[in-house]
């Protein structure tokens, strides 16, 4: 009996002791979160307000940075193709002029013996290859010297002033000169007065740094464009618009006693699986509409330098209205925050 009363003795002595180390260590534990909370606002009130202020201001100039970088992209490739276009509209312009003055300089004999010289191979195309098909390479070669006054192998220009087009036209039909500028079909006849000619055209629509042929679905039956080759001004009236096939060719032939001229471009834009054609048969020229239509191409073109200076500017100004307001905003809250910051840190 009493051994036993010994032993609850002691299992309730050791009972007491644990007890006494499980307080010691929770007091432990709070006096160290304790401390550790009060070394935290010591290092709060420790760090100066101007110290915060500073670095905010840091952050607001980085981000005002990044905010005014992400406009000017997003302006850059909103404008990029207005600007790409306008480049190469100039780019045509003195081509166009230079060609121009390059024609003033020849003389009679030299300009009647490249328009004989054209008229012969406009025949040897009608007699031997009324259809459009691959040219061998000495006929290439000779293609290439006709209607060539510089070596440029620009010929001409087409202007078409319902869809403002303005643009020279070269030999051949490769992807540096579609990429800026019209190109002869090679194995159609050369654009110059005779019998028995279908002059084909072919230029690029709906690329991003120019415009070109987009355009060209404006016209309608009816409608008439211009070509300017040599010292001939040789106007068309659209007989026939259509959309063909790419290996679709009935459209371009040459028809015996016909002056045929073929503008043509891929469609839709971006998938490119057709062909828009556009027919036009030859008329006389009105002496009156030359200049009427020169001036009308000049006063589109200011109309439309004087939109490409206006719009661009007036949309940047916009953005930057937008972006002081906002900022403005964002300084204010940042105001209030700052005085709430300072308050908390009174308190202590």
């Amino acid at each position: 009996m009493k051994r036993s009363e010994k032993q609850n003795k002691n299992q309730t002595e050791e009972e007491i002791k644990e007890i006494k180390e499980i307080k010691e260590i929770k007091e432990k534990t709070e006096k160290s979160e304790e401390k550790e909370e009060k070394t935290e606002k010591s290092e709060i009130r420790a760090e100066n307000p101007e110290k915060i202020k500073k670095r905010n201001r840091t952050m607001r100039i980085v981000s005002n940075v990044l905010v005014f970088f992400l406009f000017f992209m997003g302006f850059a490739l909103v404008l990029y193709p207005t600007v790409a276009d306008k480049i190469n509209e100039s780019q045509n312009k003195d081509v166009i002029a230079e060609y121009r003055r390059k024609l003033m300089t020849l003389d009679n004999s030299e300009y009647e013996a490249m328009i004989r010289a054209a008229t012969e191979y406009n025949d040897m195309l009608f007699k031997s290859r009324p259809f459009i098909g691959a040219l061998t390479e000495e006929e290439r070669r000779q293609y290439e010297s006709l209607l060539n006054i510089d070596e440029s192998g620009i010929m001409g220009y087409i202007e078409i002033p319902k869809s403002n087009i303005y643009l020279a036209i070269y030999h051949g039909t490769e992807e540096s000169v579609l990429q800026t500028g019209v190109g002869h079909l090679e194995a159609s006849s050369l654009p110059i007065p005779g019998e028995s000619v279908h002059t084909v055209l072919s230029g690029h629509s709906g690329l991003p740094s120019a415009r070109l042929f987009t355009d060209l679905d404006k016209l309608e039956v009816g409608d008439t464009f211009t070509l300017h080759i040599m010292r001939e001004t040789l106007t068309y009236r659209v007989d026939k618009t259509a959309r063909v096939s790419p290996d679709e060719l009935t459209e371009m032939q040459i028809e015996e006693g016909k002056e045929l001229c073929t503008l043509m471009t891929c469609t839709p834009y971006g998938i490119n699986t057709h062909r828009l054609v556009v027919v036009g048969s030859r008329i006389d020229t009105p002496t009156e509409s030359v200049g009427e239509s020169a001036t009308a191409v000049k006063f589109v073109t200011s109309k439309w330098n004087r939109m490409f200076l206006f719009l661009p500017c007036s949309v940047f100004v916009l953005i930057l209205i937008c972006y002081i307001v906002i900022r403005k905003k964002f300084k204010k809250k940042n105001r209030l925050a700052a005085s709430d910051n300072n308050r908390y840190f009174k308190s202590l």
